[in-house]
């Protein structure tokens, strides 16, 4: 959680800047978090059940985990789709 926590701190801290700006951000500070948030689930992954309610999220997130990170390398994009919720 402190991981998915500092991402959408940078998020905070880039919102309103350019498409470009926000790219190059990510690139810098998000991506290395990334990196280390997959490369920990990967290893924690074997460690639980297939049942348990924890691995079934990160199944779910390692089954998505191209969609997750797009955002990376497009600064167009949010880390969250939040918006597209509340206008539905």
């Amino acid at each position: 959680m402190r991981r998915i926590d500092a991402l959408f701190e940078i998020e905070r801290s880039i919102n309103g800047k350019t498409a470009d700006e926000r790219r190059a951000v990510r690139q810098q500070l998000s991506r290395p978090l990334v990196d280390e948030l997959e490369a920990r689930m990967r290893a924690e992954r074997p460690k639980h059940s297939r049942g348990s309610d924890l691995a079934k999220a990160m199944d779910y997130m390692l089954k998505r985990w191209p969609a997750f990170t797009r955002f990376l390398d497009d600064g167009r994009l949010c880390l969250s789709n939040n918006a597209a919720e509340r206008a539905l």
